[in-house]
C-alpha cells in the first residue's frame, strides 16, 4: 500500500532537539498536510506530562507529522497504528502507549492549535533499540520491537501507510481495533482522583471505570497507572 498523502515532503535531520518542535513551526508557517520531520538523533524528544523520550542515534524511529483538520481521537488513531507497526501481541494501554510483554515500545505526543485547524503528532518507536542504549531508569518499563538499525527506514514507511488507513477509518472501526488491544480490560487501575475496574472504552473513546461502590465514570484524558505494582510504560 502506498502513503499517498502523508510523508511529503520530508525534512530528514542528522541530529535535531525536538521533532515535534520543528515540525510545529513548519506548521504554523503554513506546511501542507503530511509533512514529516524525521531525525537519526533526537537530543530533546518529549512524550505526555513533559517526561522525555530518549532515543539512541540510529536506532530509533523518530518522527513528526503535521495534520491539517486532525479528528478528535488522534491520540487513539495514532496508538491503533503504532501497535499495527508492532505485532499482533502489541497491546495499548489508554490512551494510547503501546505495550509489548508489557513494556512500552512507543512514545506518543499530539500537540497543535485547534484554533487553526491543524495538529503535530510525534512518534518514536523503539525499532533496533538494546537495553543498554536507555538509561538505566528506563530498563525495567521500556521495550523494544528488537530489529535491526536498517529496519528503521522499512519501519516508517509502514508506520505511515499504517496512520493514514487508521485516520480514513470510520470511529467504530477504530474503536474496536482499540478493544481488541486494550490492556487494561477488567484491571485494577488509579488516576489522579479515583481508582476503581477498567471496563472497557466506550463510543467517544473514553476509558470507563467502575469504582469500588458500582458508579461508572468515564475519563477524557489523563494518565492511568495499574493499581498494583510499577505503572507499565511509565517512562
Amino acid at each position: 500500500m502506498a502513503v499517498r498523502r502523508l510523508g511529503r515532503p520530508r525534512l530528514h535531520l542528522r541530529e535535531v532537539d525536538s521533532t515535534n518542535r520543528r515540525a510545529r513551526e513548519l506548521a504554523a508557517a503554513g506546511a501542507a498536510h503530511g509533512t514529516l520531520v524525521t531525525a537519526t538523533a533526537q537530543t530533546a524528544g518529549r512524550g505526555r506530562q513533559g517526561r522525555s523520550w530518549s532515543a539512541p542515534a540510529g536506532r530509533a524511529l523518530v518522527l513528526s507529522v503535521v495534520l491539517r483538520d486532525p479528528p478528535a481521537l488522534l491520540p487513539l488513531v495514532a496508538a491503533a497504528a503504532v501497535a499495527e507497526l508492532a505485532g499482533d501481541s502489541a497491546l495499548v494501554k489508554w490512551p494510547n502507549d503501546v505495550l509489548v510483554d508489557g513494556r512500552k515500545v512507543a512514545g506518543i505526543l499530539a500537540e497543535g492549535r485547534p484554533q487553526e485547524s491543524w495538529a503535530v503528532l510525534g512518534i518514536g518507536v523503539n525499532v533496533a533499540v538494546r537495553m543498554d542504549d536507555l538509561p538505566a531508569g528506563l530498563r525495567g518499563t521500556a521495550g523494544t520491537l528488537g530489529l535491526e538499525p536498517g529496519d528503521v527506514e522499512p519501519c516508517l514507511q509502514r508506520l505511515l501507510c499504517a496512520l493514514e488507513r487508521w485516520l480514513a477509518a470510520p470511529r467504530d472501526e477504530l474503536l474496536a481495533a482499540l478493544r481488541a488491544r486494550d490492556a487494561l480490560a477488567n484491571r485494577e487501575v488509579r488516576w489522579d482522583g479515583g481508582a476503581g475496574t477498567a471496563r472497557g472504552i466506550d463510543d467517544g473513546g473514553r476509558l470507563v471505570v467502575q469504582r469500588a461502590d458500582g458508579e461508572r465514570v468515564a475519563l477524557e484524558a489523563g494518565e492511568v497507572h495499574l493499581a498494583s505494582g510499577p505503572p507499565p510504560g511509565d517512562a
